[in-house]
């Protein structure tokens, strides 16, 4: 598998897998290509999950060097505007993404970039804002 049309917004759900079997070998030619993009709200994320002040030191170090999506005013007000899209389109609680992947899709639409996840609430985010949904590997296939 490989992962064209990037640059590619990695989201925490593709970090949790990068180091499968089925996912390394495309991560690795996406991040020596320069096609990762780092996102404040995943930084976050994989912030929190770290065990310990080194694990927190690793990360950070490891997402420095990324380009980076910012969320700014314009990326909330376009998370915002996607949440209200999906409430109208479908069905009732078809507007529950979590906050963090709204923001993330918004900041990567606004640069032009894609989403790299591992996660089906992309997809329907995709579906009103403007961004390429990019899985890393088919839906149930990575742990």
């Amino acid at each position: 598998m490989s992962w064209a049309g990037g640059p590619w917004v990695a989201d925490t759900s593709a970090w949790a897998r990068a180091a499968d079997a089925r996912v390394a070998q495309p991560w690795i030619a996406a991040a020596r290509a320069g096609e990762l993009v780092g996102c404040p709200v995943v930084t976050l994320e994989l912030l929190h999950d770290a065990r310990d002040r080194e694990g927190v030191e690793t990360v950070a170090a490891a997402l420095m060097g990324l380009r980076q999506a910012p969320v700014t005013l314009s990326v909330t007000d376009a998370a915002i505007s996607a949440v209200r899209e999906l409430a109208g389109a479908g069905a009732a609680g078809s507007h529950r993404v979590p906050v963090a992947d709204a923001l993330i899709a918004a900041a990567a639409a606004e640069r032009g970039f894609g989403v790299l996840h591992y996660d089906h609430d992309f997809d329907r985010l995709a579906e009103v804002l403007s961004f390429t949904s990019q899985w890393v590997a088919p839906a149930g296939s990575v742990a």
